[in-house]
């Protein structure tokens, strides 16, 4: 049975009052034991530190947002971080492809998928973030667009890197940050034709791989959408920031 993952991706937001303010929330509601679904939070990097530190022996783990699609460790690559520095730092994931680092800063199809056999390379987990635009959504380009961002990983990462695990998170870029939120019924849609994707490369890892939901989840509708059947979590926004919308999504998920 796949365990639940609720990720909270902070994007460009804090501080280190706020993130200090934000943990010890967290901690102090979780301190009761909570464990029906996984938490993570990916903070601005800058933050990585305060973030481990605060949350060792906690049951939240971390991870960033972006590494460099350089290979190697180390290099003369100004304001990169390497998938091996984000290791160093006791990461568990990586998120890989997100719309916003496609749209704002050319993550190609190619570029995603460097990234991610780096990341899986460190034995990290790779969140892979795949979605159509409105317009996409409007002329009926939905499987066409996230087929096209999945099967570019999956088609040419190393068996072996796959072997390790990965997770999909489904966000459709018309509702991040919009308000607006996919159906449930449109979310399992999306989500069911994920796993039968995923099944063409390998039926037990197309049963194991988490796929998540991402656009606009709040504590409201979490409850509808993550009672899908395929979907395993959310990659929340906005809401992440506010310990008290977290914490119930977390716990809709579970």
């Amino acid at each position: 049975m796949r365990k639940p993952l609720v990720a909270g991706n902070w994007k460009m937001h804090g501080s280190r009052a706020m993130v200090a303010e934000l943990l010890d929330a967290l901690i102090t509601d979780l301190s009761d034991g909570f464990d029906t679904s996984e938490i993570a939070v990916f903070p601005p990097s800058l933050y990585l530190s305060q973030v481990r530190d605060a949350l060792t022996d906690s049951p939240v783990v971390w991870g960033v947002q972006n590494i460099c699609s350089k290979d190697g460790l180390s290099g003369a690559y100004t304001g990169e971080l390497s998938a091996g520095m984000a290791a160093d730092f006791s990461c568990t994931y990586v998120l890989v492809g997100h719309s916003e680092r496609r749209a704002m800063y050319g993550d190609t199809d190619s570029v995603v998928a460097a990234k991610f056999a780096l990341i899986a390379n460190q034995g990290l987990v790779p969140v892979l973030c795949v979605g159509e635009t409105l317009k996409e959504r409007e002329q009926n380009e939905t499987s066409t667009v996230v087929s096209r961002q999945i099967s570019a990983v999956l088609d040419s990462v190393d068996g072996s890197l796959l072997k390790n695990g990965y997770v999909i998170a489904y966000e459709p870029i018309w509702a991040i940050g919009t308000g607006v939120t996919a159906t449930s019924q449109q979310a399992q849609e999306v989500h069911a034709e994920i796993r039968k994707l995923i099944e063409k490369h390998s039926s037990d890892m197309a049963a194991r791989t988490r796929i998540l939901y991402g656009g606009s989840v709040k504590a409201s509708n979490a409850m509808d959408i993550l009672g899908q059947s395929d979907v395993d979590g959310a990659l929340v926004g906005g809401a992440s920031l506010k310990a008290e919308e977290f914490l119930a999504i977390s716990r809709a998920a579970g």
